[in-house]
């Protein structure tokens, strides 16, 4: 979720995956993946709004770094995880990272909401077992230290 034109979807080809989408409010960031990657048949790159998104299916992971602590109202916040229920399949995995609490209150001159890896469990709710949840110092490239807190999770069910 929210990609951008982050390398991660290379590197996940690279490592032999073959069925890579990524869902990108920009289509300038996307085209840069594309750019990248070309007309590669694993990669599937969508252009749109992850609130207005239909799942065209079930996924076995998803992704989310510094996409969910830019919803700061509830509705948003609620219509992101009613799409993450939708898409994930049970036994699918769920890996979110934020800003923490002691992180910055606005990123790009938007604000944003602040979590700890404690409350995305919380916030993700009892369907869901962790796998992994911890805390990184991020240094940005103009290096500025960002905390954020990650959680990674498997979701329950067969």
């Amino acid at each position: 979720m929210g990609g951008g034109s982050s390398f991660l979807v290379d590197m996940l080809v690279g490592e032999g995956r073959r069925d890579v989408t990524v869902l990108d409010h920009s289509g300038v960031a996307l085209d840069t993946v594309r750019a990248r990657t070309g007309a590669d048949p694993r990669v599937s790159l969508v252009q749109g709004n992850l609130l207005e998104w239909t799942p065209p299916r079930r996924y076995d992971l998803w992704h989310d770094r510094a996409v969910f602590h830019f919803l700061v109202e509830p509705g948003e916040r609620a219509g992101y995880l009613e799409r993450l229920q939708v898409a994930l399949r049970p036994g699918g995995t769920v890996i979110l990272a934020t800003f923490a609490p002691d992180g910055p209150a606005s990123c790009s001159g938007l604000p944003v909401a602040r979590y700890s890896p404690a409350d995305l469990v919380a916030v993700l709710g009892p369907g869901f077992r962790v796998i992994e949840a911890f805390r990184e110092e991020h240094v940005t490239p103009t290096g500025v230290t960002q905390p954020f807190s990650w959680v990674a999770t498997r979701r329950m069910g067969t």
